[in-house]
């Protein structure tokens, strides 16, 4: 089985002259000398290199105190995730699961191979205490998947101990500058062997602004589709809030192609919006459970204990641990399907030679403005139409499909913010307080679906019901309360949209 451990560390060019003093730094007491230690890693990717172009690292690695399987996935600068899974011949099956979002159907080879001697040292306090371990590593990298040759390098690596404080790395950090050592310019060792082996399909340059209205278009798409694709892995983790994120990137695609028709043309743009709609629905039965599961514990730990009748508790929550399991079992079989895989394929193909119409090559504020204008009118009409409905089912539909184009607002004015400013900032964020609001109302409406459910299977089994009609009386309230907050949010929202 695979584990996960957060990688916490820092790199620097060496001469060979070893490591500098580092006691002092920090609560560093001592430097103990821990021996050489001869790794061997191989590691792999596609033959175009995909997994570095996404900053990700696969490697079969032995020697040292973790041999094995190795796939790192970047967090923040200096900051990795790394997934370990036992020494074998072939890549594991749940590593290359990790990276099918990139791989898809091409073939994992290997591309480079590094061979290191590790001089350890290990850094601990007064007591101690191991704070890092600071390695001088002197490096020889072979090109395997093409021609390039061998490099050879020395660096200095310092990885923070588990649970050490990260300040750590400050204070050595201005220790080794001060030696006279400089922060390595590879993210990575493998970074540095694939530049100086004949160079690599890294991740591209920071792109021109855009100029556009397509630019613009095309450019807050892109991000929404590296969001899929950086949190496909996440979602496999079970990492909290990935499915939420990936879902609203597939929600943001799907209403930008709706938004900017004039943009991108519809024929080519409705079919990939009806596969992303397909993929959020996918992910929404995980989702929206989820968020109900959550609801309903808060709402029962918020209860006086005298007032919770009957096993309430251990109903709710065997229900949400089954329904976990069997949508978490299925997701993982979509993210798996051939039908997901061409869609993303289709993704990055649409991207590269996207169907631009005549309207993508003009100035941008004008078109983007009345596509935002467009798209807030159609919420208005909605929102009036469901103030205007008595409370009950016909009003809670109502007032579902307002939250749903308000939500598309939003992210119409989020494509438009490089171009139109603080006016689509502002309705950005007056459209998520609405949509929060909304979404609110929804929740409630949902729960009392579900508290109906429980309680007719607790009087079927003889069991109080008492508990169920108490939440769905409080659901009630919230709900009353959200229609009653709607009026005064939509006037203050009306007064100050201005794109």
């Amino acid at each position: 089985m695979a584990d996960t451990k957060r990688e916490i560390e820092r790199k620097y060019e060496s001469d060979e002259s070893g490591l500098p003093d580092l006691t002092g730094a920090g609560k560093v007491a001592d430097v103990l000398g821990k021996g050489l230690v001869e790794l061997d890693a191989t590691y792999y990717d596609t033959a175009d290199e995909r997994l570095a172009a996404a900053s990700l690292t696969l490697r079969r690695r032995t020697g040292g105190s973790d041999a094995g399987w190795h796939l790192k996935f970047p967090v923040a600068p200096g900051v990795r995730d790394e997934i370990r899974a036992p020494l074998s011949d072939t890549v594991p099956d749940e590593l290359a699961a990790l990276v099918r979002s990139r791989v898809r159907g091409a073939e994992l080879v290997p591309v480079v191979r590094l061979r290191s001697a590790r001089d350890v040292h290990h850094l601990v306090d007064a007591d101690g205490t191991l704070l890092a371990e600071a390695s001088v590593d002197t490096v020889t990298a072979e090109r395997l998947n093409r021609a390039g040759g061998t490099t050879r390098w020395t660096e200095i690596e310092v990885e923070l101990a588990d649970d050490a404080d990260p300040a750590l790395l400050d204070k050595v950090d201005k220790r080794l500058r001060k030696a006279g050592v400089r922060p390595s310019t590879s993210a990575s060792k493998l970074a540095r062997a694939l530049e100086q082996t004949g160079g690599t399909r890294t991740r591209s340059a920071k792109p021109a602004p855009p100029v556009t209205a397509g630019d613009h278009v095309l450019a807050y798409l892109r991000e929404q589709r590296d969001e899929i694709l950086d949190r496909d892995p996440a979602v496999r983790r079970d990492i909290p809030d990935s499915v939420h994120r990936m879902r609203v990137a597939t929600r943001r695609m799907r209403s930008t192609f709706r938004t900017f028709g004039t943009v991108l043309d519809p024929a080519v743009t409705t079919p990939v919006a009806t596969e992303l709609k397909w993929l959020a629905g996918e992910l929404g039965a995980d989702r929206d459970q989820e968020v109900l599961a959550e609801r309903l514990t808060t709402a029962l730990d918020e209860l006086p204990s005298e007032l919770v009748l009957g096993p309430v508790p251990q109903r709710v929550a065997s229900w949400a641990a089954a329904r976990h399991g069997s949508t978490r079992g299925h997701l993982i079989a979509i993210l798996d399907s051939t039908r997901h895989q061409a869609l993303l394929d289709t993704l990055d193909s649409l991207l590269a030679d996207p169907p631009l119409r005549e309207k993508a090559a003009r100035k941008p504020a004008k078109v983007l403005a009345k596509a935002v204008r467009k798209d807030l009118a159609k919420v208005t009409r909605l929102i009036t139409h469901a103030l205007d409905l008595p409370p009950g089912r016909e009003r809670d539909v109502a007032l579902h499909e307002a939250r749903k184009k308000a939500k598309r607002t939003r992210y119409a004015a989020e494509a438009a913010i490089p171009a139109l400013g603080a006016p689509a900032t502002s309705l950005a964020k007056s459209m998520k307080s609405l949509t929060s609001l909304l979404g609110d109302h929804q929740d409630s409406v949902m729960a009392r679906h579900a508290l109906r459910e429980f309680a007719a299977v607790a009087h079927a089994a003889g069991e109080s019901t008492f508990t169920y009609g108490l939440l769905y009386g409080r659901e009630e309230q919230r709900a009353a309360a959200a229609e009653a907050e709607l009026p005064g949010l939509w006037e203050k929202i009306k007064s100050g949209a201005s794109v």
